[in-house]
């Protein structure tokens, strides 16, 4: 008997797929297909698999010519399947060709020709290819863009510099704006991209025009302002969503969930922080009247894994910081109290700390090396090192690609499922609206 293997994500299965898979069942007589996984999908790049793993499994098995399915969970999977399942022939589509030839020392090698004219990527389009339309150019502009390109269903189609000057190349694709209101007249979405204080602004501009809206963080400065950016946001039936990355990390989300399933007992210290040395590179960083500073640059971050793990109301903050002589803060220690934990959080432009990721609990701690914002990686460790455990999970590039990826599908279903939570925004606009406002309980250094 003459075993073939293929695999595939084979999302929103068409006559392509089908084609395919009778062209591999025709060169021998048993067939197996290894459908990927959500986690591998994600590590490769494919991040708007619409139809779930066991939808994909389901449908490949409907199509009456696979004898087996699979699993395909991680990267050199294919070698261990030939051999555990004794394949004479792996087959894939001619548009990898040589991508798979180092299988030929295990089992045949074939390139099957694709279906012309149909692509899951142009299915998964249809509908929401939408026009993405970017306003400001501090830090993250040129991430955007190029990660951007990683994401089908949406095109970056116009930009508005918001006073600041251009400092990179732009695509020819792209259309330079001189308004705000003529780049929101072409648009589908906008990325808010400006200096911290004229984002709840433009937020609240777009929204009235029933335009979708994923803000840089933090999406506002006072809570009250962002309350009112996520009302009008339902009130216009459009998706407002907060690009926070670290809320999309496969692996800061895995690592809340072992959490509250007692992996290190109960949670008694959060320890975070966020720094850099780098000059400044947003124009507002070191302004003042543009809401500048270290808690508005990094304290995102460091508040939001407090949140995440403790709850966004605690009892009391207070801070600790190092300001220049026009106010600008360099460095913010913040010490957040709750009823039975504490989380110490450090956010700092002038300052340059280790930044790390600790999470300490009755049963054992977290760690997570620097940077930790962009998390990949945790380890659990016990005061028996023979139970401590790693996990692994992909975080590629800056990580933007997920929390675009996200926002793409919450307007597509109309659902903020996957999104930073509101309660959550809210309360980081809070705590930056306690400290700016001067009325938190702030000791300068």
């Amino acid at each position: 008997m003459t075993k073939v293997i293929t695999y595939g994500t084979f999302d929103l299965l068409h006559f392509g797929h089908e084609n395919l898979l009778r062209a591999a069942k025709a060169l021998g007589d048993y067939l197996i297909v290894g459908v990927t996984s959500e986690d591998f999908d994600r590590s490769r790049g494919k991040l708007l698999v619409q139809q779930s793993l066991a939808e994909r499994m389901a449908a490949v098995k409907a199509t009456g010519l696979v004898d087996e399915v699979i699993v395909e969970e991680y990267e050199g999977q294919k070698i261990d399947d030939i051999k555990r399942y004794g394949v004479d022939i792996f087959t894939v589509g001619s548009d990898w060709k040589g991508r798979f030839d180092y299988l030929s020392p295990f089992c045949k090698v074939v390139y099957l020709s694709r279906t012309e004219g149909v692509s899951s990527t142009e299915l998964r389009s249809k509908g929401r290819n939408m026009s993405l339309g970017v306003a400001g150019v501090s830090a993250s502009l040129h991430k955007f863009m190029e990660e951007s390109r990683y994401i089908s269903g949406c095109e970056i189609t116009h930009l508005f510099a918001d006073g600041d000057a251009l400092d990179m190349q732009i695509p020819e694709t792209v259309s330079v704006t001189d308004t705000y209101e003529n780049l929101l007249s072409s648009v589908d979405a906008v990325y808010v991209n400006t200096s911290p204080e004229r984002r709840y602004a433009y937020s609240k501009i777009a929204l009235e025009k029933g335009i979708h809206v994923l803000s840089e963080t933090p999406v506002a400065l006072t809570a009250k302002e962002a309350e009112e950016l996520y009302a009008l946001a339902k009130e216009k039936g459009v998706i407002f969503c907060e690009g926070l990355k670290t809320a999309y990390s496969l692996a800061f989300q895995r690592m809340v969930l072992l959490l509250r399933g007692g992996a290190i007992g109960s949670v008694k210290s959060v320890e975070a922080t966020c720094t850099s040395l780098a000059p400044a590179h947003s124009p507002w960083l070191f302004d003042t009247t543009r809401g500048g500073g270290a808690l508005a640059e990094w304290g995102s971050y460091v508040i939001y894994a407090a949140l995440s793990l403790l709850g966004n109301k605690p009892e009391s903050i207070r801070y600790i910081t190092n300001s220049k002589e026009d106010g600008v803060d360099l460095y913010t220690k913040l010490l957040m109290l709750y009823p039975k934990a504490e989380a110490t959080l450090k956010a700092g432009i002038g300052v340059k700390s280790e930044g790390e990721l600790i999470i300490s609990g009755t049963k054992g701690y977290i760690y997570v090396p620097a940077p930790w914002w962009k998390m990949d990686y945790f380890e659990v460790r016990k005061e028996d090192i023979r139970l401590n455990r790693k996990y692994f999970y992909p975080f590629e590039g800056e990580g933007i690609r997920y929390e675009l990826a996200e926002f793409i599908k919450g307007i597509q279903s109309g659902s903020r499922a996957g999104l930073l939570a509101e309660e959550d925004s809210i309360a980081i606009a809070g705590v930056m609206e306690d400290f700016l406002s001067g009325k938190g309980h702030i000791t300068k250094i």
